[in-house]
C-alpha cells in the first residue's frame, strides 16, 4: 500500500506549490510521474515547471518531448510511467486506481474550489477504504502542515 497524501492548496495555485515538492523529490533521489486532467494541462505544466524559480532546474519530460525512461519527472494524461516513477503526483482530479504501485501518492487539490474539495474527500473515503495510510496536508503561509 501507498503512503498517500493529500495537499489542500490554500495559498497558491498547483502551478506555484508543485515545484518545491517536485525539487524535494529529486533531492530525495526519487522519480516522480505528474498526471494531469488532460493534455493542454499537461502543456501548461510543462511551461510552467521551465519557468519555476525556486528550484530553478526541474528535469522533465513528456509524450511531446519523448525519452521517457530518462527523464526524472514524466508528465503525463494518462497512466504511462516510463521513467519508473516511485512517486506519483495527481492534480486536476484525477484518480489514479493504480496508487497501491506507488511508494508515495501526492494528490493536490485545489481549496478554494468546493467542487475540488468535495471530489478530494470522495477520493480519501476511496483510498482510505483501500487501505492507503492516508496524511492530510495543508497550506500554511510557510510551507505545509500536517492534520489530523
Amino acid at each position: 500500500m501507498a503512503e498517500i497524501g493529500f495537499y489542500h492548496l490554500t495559498r497558491t495555485p498547483v502551478e506555484q506549490a508543485l515545484p518545491a515538492l517536485l525539487g524535494r523529490t529529486l533531492d530525495a533521489g526519487r522519480r516522480a510521474v505528474l498526471r494531469c486532467g488532460d493534455a493542454a494541462r499537461v502543456k501548461a505544466m510543462d511551461e510552467a515547471l521551465w519557468q519555476s524559480a525556486d528550484p530553478v532546474w526541474l528535469p522533465h519530460g513528456s509524450a511531446a518531448m519523448g525519452h521517457g525512461a530518462l527523464q526524472p519527472i514524466w508528465l503525463t494524461d494518462g497512466p504511462d510511467v516510463p521513467n519508473g516513477a516511485t512517486y506519483l503526483f495527481a492534480i486536476d482530479g484525477v484518480v489514479c486506481p493504480d496508487a497501491g504501485t506507488f511508494e508515495r501518492v501526492f494528490d493536490l487539490f485545489d481549496g478554494s474550489d468546493a467542487d475540488a474539495v468535495a471530489a478530494a474527500r470522495r477520493r480519501w473515503v476511496t483510498c482510505r477504504e483501500a487501505g492507503h495510510t492516508l496524511v492530510y496536508w495543508q497550506q500554511q503561509a510557510k510551507g505545509w502542515a500536517r492534520k489530523a
